[in-house]
């Protein structure tokens, strides 16, 4: 007769991390203590995992404008997956969240730099958001990584700028950047920063080149698929970028917004660098009537 087989003994839960901690120091607990500490425990464990993911792996955020109509709408609320390009390249279509310079303003000239004796003076802006013809090198500045780049270029010669003061309006200075000098603080200048969260439709990469031509988008000579249907202003006044064929700069990206005739975009203000890039979007929390996955995950439209 074949013996029946012996089963193992479960293995005793063991007590939660904070109950065993007490009992080594000698402390006595009742059933009623360890199980609420082991509630606690829990509320503890979820806790830090939420705030984990909130900070290192989505981030929430809602659009204030219609920049993105009709796919985000102005009060939309979604998650952004701040993970999944650390590990790939966002792809030409789909909708990212990056970090734009919106104002660079002035706030002390160190006497005798070559800020100072350019004429550059505190309280002029050098980035404005209602003022996208304004800049460094002849272009705007979306970043303060673009104004850093320029200027190291520049070492050893001229450099312009277009810059807003007050009472004057767009003044044109002409600094020299010495040898050395990597950043505004190299010329002498001390400044200011806002940054906003923009959310917008990428469109080329660095490499590519970029048109709309009739209205379309056209990249590398062939339309962009996901953008086919829609049909692109390039009459607004400060219009810069896309309108002739336009060479996208390594580690740059060209974006627009969705809502064609009203966005403020790369056809304004140029490329962003991608050490800006933040995510994108992928989860709608708000409104209700649209709470689900978007911009092509989990098999969501773009």
């Amino acid at each position: 007769m074949t013996p029946s087989p012996q089963r193992k003994p479960k293995k005793e839960k063991k007590p939660p991390w904070i109950v065993r901690l007490l009992r080594r120091r000698g402390v006595r607990l009742s059933h009623r203590t360890e199980y609420w500490l082991g509630w606690a425990e829990t509320i503890v464990e979820v806790g830090v995992i939420f705030l984990l993911t909130i900070n290192f792996v989505t981030v929430r955020m809602t659009v204030p404008t219609g920049s993105m109509n009709p796919t985000i709408a102005p009060g939309d609320s979604f998650f952004v997956d701040i993970l999944t390009y650390h590990f790939r390249d966002p792809v030409p279509g789909r909708v990212i969240v990056f970090w734009q310079l919106e104002e660079m303003q002035v706030t002390a000239v160190e006497p005798g730099s070559p800020a100072a004796l350019a004429g550059i003076e505190p309280k002029d802006w050098i980035t404005h958001v209602q003022y996208p013809t304004i800049g460094i090198g002849g272009e705007p500045v979306p970043a303060v990584r673009t104004a850093d780049r320029r200027i190291e270029a520049a070492q050893g010669g001229e450099l312009a700028f277009v810059v807003l003061r007050e009472g004057v309006g767009h003044k044109q200075l002409s600094v020299s950047v010495p040898d050395g000098a990597k950043d505004l603080r190299g010329l002498g200048i001390e400044y200011r920063t806002r940054r906003e969260r923009y959310v917008k439709r990428l469109i080329a990469v660095g490499g590519q080149t970029v048109q709309i031509v009739g209205g379309k988008i056209i990249v590398d000579g062939s339309p962009l698929a996901p953008v086919a249907e829609r049909t692109y202003w390039t009459q607004g006044a400060g219009m810069q970028y896309g309108i002739a064929p336009t060479h996208v700069p390594r580690g740059h990206y060209f974006v627009l917004g969705d809502n064609t005739m009203n966005s403020y975009d790369s056809r304004y203000w140029g490329f962003v660098p991608e050490e800006e890039l933040i995510g994108a979007p992928f989860f709608r929390v708000w409104p209700f009537s649209r709470f689900g996955p978007m911009n092509g995950y989990w098999w969501s439209s773009l």
